[in-house]
């Protein structure tokens, strides 16, 4: 079958709505959603049941990295300051140099089995080098798994802040890769340009983003998240037209904004989990579509051979050894090490061999779909399993919340108060968003000349309004009033 204009909606729609269905069925039987929307994918493939004719790399990767925006953007929105700054420096060590351990240890072992030259087995180790954002925040979630401490933030800072150094030595190898004269040396200032510009954009671009969305008045609540979308992509293809990590600067630009009061962030919250899901959908579909199980078969004995010592060697060396330097049990190490999942990343990672038309891309490419498969194979549908096995895990009646999840969730409150706002109170004038209202309480209701106003983020609060205010407790109120006094 090929893709028209007459059915890829009616095509697509159908894909879409089978992976939603098949994904709800598959939590009964501790089946990785992703997973199934990759064999989904393969189903409808070239040599599927459907048959659907996909072989385009280039629009694959450009589905790829589109579909990546939204979800580290997602993830970063979802990444609480307060719950993370505690395990900041593990999480950057985990990041950077686990990720930079991963690459080398890999790229020597696919070095010494295989005929590949130190750099393509570098290039190799580069693609899978880092944890896929989408399966572990995907899988995590899924699962509803509570783990103790800040076991589960470490995790997620590092799934999502890891993917732009795996992309810098991907772009780095695969030059020294084309490029043989070039000495191992001149990749050095090619790193050292994406992350910092990337990281200095990204934080600029935070700050910018957030004026834009509190300060302009779209008259309608439905356009923010819109905006917000506008913001990402400028923020992602503007760091990288002056040669700075667009990954790192859209994960940046959202910790940053996720931790603000934005107005209507409720709204943009809810939006951003929606479409995240939507893009996980759709980027594992397309790769399903992408790949030739035929292609694939060739490749399974040294696939497996390279995935083992990936999870088993590759991985645990480079937590321990990365998180040497910190005090940490080590089953905890241990934990961290296993939920090294690689996903649908390493597979975009590898269309960009495929672009170069460099000698082994098909091998390269065949190898890094067969790593990602048994990682979310074997680690995915074992998480809870660990989490017991090593005494990581809470029980589901102690799982703390975070406050984004305040947000997506809308958790009810257990006071409320009346307040009448005095003509002399600092708030007057004042939009709500602006007052820094605590995270304790929230205003559900303001009376005004014996009249009701639902609040918004933009609305101004007059002298004599009555803000009927619910909060997490009566000691909030001492926040409140510190605020309006």
């Amino acid at each position: 079958m090929n893709l028209e204009i007459e059915n890829i909606l009616l095509v697509g729609s159908l894909l879409l709505f089978v992976s939603i269905i098949v994904g709800k069925t598959s939590y009964k039987f501790g089946v990785p959603t992703l997973l199934l929307f990759l064999a989904i994918g393969m189903l409808a493939g070239s040599e599927g049941i459907v048959g659907i004719r996909f072989d385009d790399p280039k629009l694959a990767q450009f589905i790829g990295i589109v579909s990546l925006n939204f979800i580290l953007f997602s993830g970063g929105l979802d990444t609480n300051w307060n719950s993370v700054k505690p395990i900041i420096k593990e999480g950057i060590m985990l990041s950077t140099v686990g990720v930079l351990l991963t690459a080398t240890c890999l790229g020597v072992f696919v070095w010494s089995i295989t005929d590949f030259t130190i750099y393509e087995s570098m290039l190799l180790g580069s693609i899978v080098s880092s944890t896929d954002a989408a399966a572990v925040f995907s899988i995590l979630r899924s699962k509803n798994l509570a783990l103790r401490t800040n076991l589960r933030p470490t995790l997620e800072l590092e799934s999502g802040s890891n993917d732009p150094m795996a992309y810098v030595l991907t772009i780095a190898f695969l030059s020294l890769v084309v490029n043989q004269d070039q000495s191992f040396l001149s990749i050095i200032p090619l790193f050292l340009q994406q992350m910092i510009l990337g990281g200095i954009s990204g934080f600029i671009f935070g700050k910018v983003s957030k004026v834009i969305i509190n300060k302009i008045k779209l008259g309608f609540q439905g356009l923010y998240p819109v905006l917000v979308i506008a913001l990402m992509f400028i923020t992602f293809s503007a760091t990288d037209s002056v040669g700075g990590n667009g990954f790192l600067a859209i994960y940046i630009c959202a910790v940053y904004l996720g931790n603000q009061d934005l107005i209507h962030k409720s709204t943009i919250l809810k939006m951003f989990d929606g479409l995240a899901w939507l893009m996980q959908i759709v980027l594992f579909l397309t790769l399903g579509l992408l790949v030739f199980p035929t292609r694939i078969i060739p490749y399974m004995g040294i696939g497996l051979l390279i995935s083992l010592f990936l999870i088993v060697v590759a991985r645990p060396v480079s937590v321990f050894l990365g998180m040497a330097f910190f005090k940490m049990k080590n089953r905890r190490r241990l934990y961290i090490s296993w939920v090294g999942l690689r996903g649908a990343v390493p597979i975009v990672f590898a269309t960009y061999p495929l672009l170069a038309g460099i000698e082994k891309a098909d091998m390269i490419f065949n190898i890094v779909f067969f790593i990602s498969v048994t990682s979310v194979l074997i680690q995915g549908t074992t998480l809870s399993i660990f989490a017991k096995w090593l005494n990581v895990g809470l029980p589901e009646a102690v799982k703390p919340f975070s406050e984004s999840d305040r947000y997506i969730l809308d958790l009810p409150k257990t006071a409320m108060e009346e307040i009448t706002i005095s003509p002399t109170s600092r708030a007057v004038n004042k939009r709500i968003i602006d007052i820094h209202f605590p995270k304790s309480a929230f205003i559900v209701m303001i009376k005004r000349n014996n009249k009701f106003v639902r609040p918004g983020g933009s609305t101004v609060i007059e002298a004599n309004d009555t803000l009927v205010v619910l909060m997490d407790n009566e000691n909030s109120l001492d926040e409140v009033n510190q605020v309006i006094a």
